[in-house]
C-alpha cells in the first residue's frame, strides 16, 4: 500500500510530531533470536532478580479463571488497601498501569501548550516524553557538577530557579533513574515549601522500598501539609510485578479526582489487582529483597573496583558505572557475551552503563563478562 509519511505528519498533534517513543531494556528473547544463543541474562531494567511474592502467585492463580469479566474499575480493595498503608482515605489513591500511567496523567491534566514543566538534567526519560506529548514546554535544570553536591544529582536550587509564572509541575525522582542519587527530608521538604501554590510537584519514589538512608523521606506523609504534592509509587521494582503493570498515585483528594477523570477504565487488570494487594502484606519478601539487593550492590561495586572503574552512588536496585570509554560500544560487546545492560547516552551520560543489580550467580556472570570486554 503506497504511504506518503509526510503527508500525515502533517495532521499530527505538535508535542507528537518530533516525539521520541521510550525504548526499553532489550528483551532476553530478541537477543536470543538475533545472536542465536541461549541463557542470556537482563540486568538493564531495573526489574526485580528475585521475582514476586510467593502470596502475589498464588492471588494470580487464584483469580485468572475470572478474566472473561472486566476487573473492578475503581480498584476498591487495592485502593483500601493502600490508603492504610499510607495512612490516607481511599480517595488520595490513583492506580495506573504502572507508574509511568500515573506520570502521564499528571501531565494530561495540569500541562497544556501554554504551560511548562520542570524536571533536572539526568532525570527519568518518561517526564520529557510525557510533557512534550501534551504540547507543554520543558524547563531542565542542570544537575550538580560535584562541587556542591553529588555528582548528576538533582540540584534543587536550580530546579527552583527554573520555576516561573508558567510552571504548572515539576518532577523529582527520589531516588533517581539512571543515576540512583537522593534527596534527604530537609532539603526536599524546604523546597517544596517554597514552591508557589499554582505549581504541583511530583515525587516519583519508584524505588523509595530499596533506600535505608535514615534521611530519607516517606513523602505521603506530607499531603496535609502540602496540598500540591504527587506521590508516585510502583510494584514494579521491589515488588517483582513489573509485567503486571501496576503502580499509583497519592495525592490531596481533589487532585486524586482530577486524575481518575482521565484515567482509563479498567486500567489495571484482575490478575495485577490481586496479585499487587496481595504483595503489599509480604513483608518478609521485600526484606528478602532489600539484603539480596544490599549483598549484590557490594559484589557489583567490589567487582567495578577491581576493574579501576568509578561509578555513581546509588541506593536503588542499579548502579550507574563509567567503562571509561564508549558506553555503547561496551553494551555491544556485553550482547555478544549474552549480558543485556543500559546504555544511558539517551540521558547524556555517554560513557555510563546502568546495571541492574542481579543475583549473585547473575552480577558474576556480568562482572566476567565486562572484564572480558574491557580487556
Amino acid at each position: 500500500m503506497p504511504s506518503d509519511n509526510n503527508k500525515f505528519l502533517q495532521l499530527v498533534a505538535p508535542g507528537v510530531r518530533a516525539l521520541q517513543p521510550y525504548l526499553p531494556g532489550k528483551p532476553v528473547e530478541e537477543l536470543e533470536r538475533e545472536l542465536g544463543i541461549r541463557n542470556v541474562i537482563k540486568l538493564a531494567s531495573n526489574e526485580n532478580p528475585f521475582g514476586p511474592s510467593p502470596r502475589a502467585l498464588a492471588a494470580a492463580n487464584a483469580v485468572i479463571g475470572g478474566i472473561a469479566r472486566y476487573p473492578d474499575g475503581s480498584c476498591w480493595q487495592l485502593a483500601a488497601a493502600l490508603g492504610q498503608r499510607h495512612r490516607v482515605d481511599p480517595g488520595c489513591i490513583t492506580l495506573g498501569n504502572g507508574s509511568n500511567d500515573v506520570l502521564d496523567l499528571v501531565a494530561r491534566v495540569f500541562l497544556t501548550p501554554a504551560h511548562e514543566a520542570v524536571f533536572s538534567r539526568h532525570a527519568f526519560a518518561v517526564y520529557p516524553i510525557a510533557v512534550q506529548a501534551v504540547g507543554a514546554r520543558a524547563r531542565v535544570a542542570a544537575a550538580h557538577d560535584g562541587s556542591r553536591g553529588p555528582a548528576y544529582g538533582h540540584d534543587l536550587d536550580a530546579m527552583r530557579a527554573c520555576v516561573g509564572p508558567d510552571t504548572r509541575v515539576v518532577f523529582i525522582a527520589n531516588p533517581n533513574n539512571p543515576t540512583g542519587g537522593w534527596l534527604d527530608a530537609a532539603a526536599l521538604e524546604a523546597f517544596i515549601a517554597d514552591l508557589p501554590a499554582h505549581v504541583m510537584v511530583v515525587v516519583d519514589e519508584a524505588y523509595s522500598e530499596y533506600v535505608e538512608q535514615a534521611a530519607y523521606p516517606d513523602t505521603t506523609q506530607w499531603l496535609e501539609r502540602f496540598a500540591n504534592l504527587i506521590v508516585t509509587r510502583t510494584f514494579s521494582k521491589a515488588y517483582g510485578l513489573a509485567g503486571l503493570r501496576v503502580g499509583y498515585a497519592v495525592s490531596h483528594p481533589q487532585v486524586a479526582a482530577l486524575l481518575n477523570r482521565v484515567r482509563q477504565p479498567f486500567n489495571v487488570n484482575l490478575v495485577a489487582q490481586a496479585a499487587a494487594l496481595a504483595a503489599l502484606d509480604d513483608h518478609a519478601h521485600i526484606a528478602e529483597t532489600v539484603q539480596g539487593n544490599r549483598e549484590g550492590m557490594r559484589q557489583l561495586l567490589d567487582g567495578f573496583s577491581a576493574l579501576r572503574l568509578t561509578w555513581i552512588e546509588s541506593v536503588g536496585n542499579f548502579v550507574a558505572v563509567d567503562t571509561g570509554r564508549t558506553g555503547s560500544d561496551v553494551y555491544a560487546a556485553l550482547l555478544r557475551e549474552g549480558v543485556i545492560v543500559r546504555p544511558v547516552a539517551n540521558y547524556e551520560m555517554p560513557n555510563h552503563l546502568r546495571i541492574t543489580v542481579g543475583s549473585r550467580e547473575q552480577n558474576t556472570r556480568f562482572l566476567e563478562a565486562l572484564e572480558k570486554v574491557l580487556s
